[in-house]
């Protein structure tokens, strides 16, 4: 099973790179939905997240506003969640990969936002990053409820560079030139990866990437 990881900066058009793979039959697997998850009422993430930031759960829930507000510019706290969520956000990775590949599907997709930044790269077959001009991912990003300047540079900073993202690729989809020209691109990325052996499922078949 070959297993693409999708990547990009806020705002490239990574949403709607995701949406289009699965139209095409790829399945996958979304890291913001699966931390959605872990911090709605009953998640996994829940209990620990209330003990390291009390206060910060409402009605059994994670308040994400109030969370966000707590370790937005702290990077020891933002540090401390991540110690939370993200072993959580991998068993549910894991579970996708062991479900797909009991389907024996023959290309998964896995939609992580930092994937290059946390080290995901390594457990990937090849690496697709969105990517658009700057001002076009300004107009997306400031479009959205409850955004400013000031955000969007406190995210930018957590992230790597677009051109860095664009010189580890595998593949680059660039969005800014509309939906068709991208779709023709993703097409032809499940067309050159299907039927590949991937090296990294089943795991016993891991080797360490090239480019790690």
């Amino acid at each position: 099973m070959v297993i693409i990881g999708l990547t990009g900066s806020i705002a490239m058009g990574k949403s709607t790179a995701a949406k289009v793979f699965r139209r095409i039959g790829v399945p996958v697997y979304d890291a913001d939905r699966a931390v959605h998850r872990a911090l709605a009422r009953g998640g996994a993430a829940v209990s620990a997240v209330e003990k390291a930031f009390p206060g910060s759960v409402k009605d059994g829930a994670v308040d994400r506003t109030a969370l966000g507000a707590r370790v937005f510019g702290d990077q020891a706290a933002l540090r401390r969640l991540e110690g939370i969520v993200h072993p959580i956000v991998r068993r549910a990775q894991d579970r996708f990969l062991r479900r797909q590949s009991a389907r024996r599907k023959q290309l998964v997709v896995l939609d992580i936002p930092l994937l290059l930044e946390s080290g995901g790269h390594r457990r990937v077959d090849a690496i697709v990053v969105v990517s658009a001009p700057k001002f076009i991912q300004a107009q997306r990003v400031l479009a959205r409820p409850g955004m400013t300047r000031a955000r969007l540079k406190g995210i930018l900073e957590r992230q790597l560079p677009d051109r860095e993202k664009r010189r580890r690729a595998d593949f680059v989809v660039l969005t800014g030139l509309g939906k068709r020209s991208s779709l023709r691109k993703l097409r032809r990325i499940v067309n050159v990866l299907r039927g590949r052996r991937g090296l990294y499922w089943p795991p016993r078949a891991r080797f360490r990437r090239r480019h790690a």
